[in-house]
C-alpha cells in the first residue's frame, strides 16, 4: 500500500514539474479551457438568478378584472360565481388595492403624491384549468360581461418566462457537451504531444520492465492538472464576469426600489465543476496515452 501511495505521489510531482515547466503553453491551453468553461457556467449562473426571480411570483392560474366606475359588483360576483371554470373569487376594493400600492417597495413616495384614487374596483381569479387556450377562453368570456373594463391573466408572463429558463437550459446542455468534447481535445492534444516528445523514454521504460499503468500515471496527473487549472480560471472569469454585470443589475433593480443582484455559483456547485474539469481532462489523457501505447 505504501508502495502504491509513494508511486501516485512521485507521479504527481513529475506531472505538476512539467506543467510549470512549460508555463507559457500550461496557461494557454488554461485559458483555452477557462474561457469554454466561462460560457455554459455563466449561461447556468444566469439561468439561476433568472430562476429565482420567477419563483418569486406566482405561477398559479389567475386573472384581474377591473371594474368600470358604474359596474354593479353584485350582479357580476354572482355570475362570476357561477362560472363552473373559476375555482376561487376575490373582490378587491380601490381602497384596498391602494393601501397595498402604497406598501409596495419604493411606490410609498409616489401614492403620496396622487390627488385622488386612480385605482378601481377589482376581481382576482383562480381559474381550474391552468391551459394558455383555457385561460384565454375564460378572459375572453369575462371581457364580455357588462361592467368590465379589462381583464388581465396575471401568470402568463411568469409561465412564459419559465418556458423560456426551459428552453435555455436545453441550450446551455448542449453548448455543455459541445465544449466539455472540446476539453477533451484539447487534453487530448497536449498529452499526445507530450508522448511523442517522451518517446525514447517510454520505450526505454518498457524494456526495464515498466507496466502500462506505471506510464500512464504521470500522464494521467498531467491531464486531471491542466483540466483543474483550466476549471479554475474558468471560475476567476465568471466571478469578474458578474461582478461587472452587478454594476449595471444593480443599478437598474434600486430603480425598481428592489436590492436584487446576480449571485455567484454556490460553493458545492463549483467544486462540482472543477471536478469534472479535471475528469474531462483524465478522460482526455486516457485517449492519448491509450492510442499511442497501442
Amino acid at each position: 500500500m505504501m508502495a502504491w501511495l509513494r508511486q501516485h505521489r512521485e507521479a504527481f510531482a513529475r506531472a505538476l514539474g512539467k506543467l510549470l515547466a512549460q508555463r507559457g503553453a500550461s496557461l494557454l491551453n488554461a485559458l483555452v479551457i477557462g474561457v469554454a468553461l466561462s460560457l455554459p457556467a455563466g449561461g447556468y449562473a444566469l439561468l439561476a438568478n433568472l430562476q429565482q426571480v420567477a419563483q418569486r411570483v406566482t405561477l398559479e392560474p389567475q386573472l384581474s378584472v377591473f371594474l368600470k366606475p358604474e359596474a354593479k359588483r353584485a350582479e357580476l360576483e354572482i355570475r362570476l360565481h357561477a362560472d363552473p371554470r373559476i375555482a376561487q373569487l376575490r373582490f378587491v376594493s380601490r381602497d384596498d388595492a391602494l393601501k397595498e400600492l402604497r406598501h409596495a417597495e419604493g411606490l410609498a413616495e409616489v401614492v403620496a403624491a396622487l390627488e385622488r384614487n386612480p385605482l378601481p374596483d377589482a376581481f382576482v381569479l383562480r381559474a381550474r384549468d391552468g391551459n394558455p387556450a383555457a385561460l384565454e377562453a375564460l378572459a375572453t368570456d369575462v371581457r364580455a360581461m357588462s361592467g368590465i373594463a379589462q381583464v388581465q391573466v396575471d401568470s402568463a408572463w411568469a409561465q412564459r418566462l419559465g418556458a423560456l429558463a426551459r428552453i435555455g437550459q436545453l441550450a446551455l446542455g448542449a453548448l455543455a457537451v459541445l465544449l466539455a468534447t472540446g476539453l477533451v481535445a484539447v487534453t487530448f492534444n497536449t498529452i499526445r504531444l507530450q508522448v511523442l516528445t517522451q518517446l525514447d523514454e517510454i520505450e526505454v521504460s518498457q524494456l526495464l520492465g515498466a507496466t502500462d499503468a506505471f506510464i500512464r500515471r504521470p500522464f494521467f496527473y498531467l491531464g486531471m492538472l491542466q483540466g483543474l487549472a483550466g476549471g479554475c480560471l474558468g471560475l476567476a472569469i465568471l466571478w469578474a464576469g458578474l461582478a461587472t454585470l452587478n454594476q449595471g443589475v444593480r443599478e437598474l433593480a434600486q430603480s425598481y426600489g428592489s436590492s436584487f443582484q446576480l449571485v455567484f455559483l454556490p460553493g458545492p456547485q463549483a467544486i462540482a465543476l472543477l471536478a469534472l474539469c479535471a475528469l474531462l481532462g483524465w478522460m482526455g489523457a486516457l485517449l492519448a496515452v491509450s492510442k499511442y501505447l497501442r
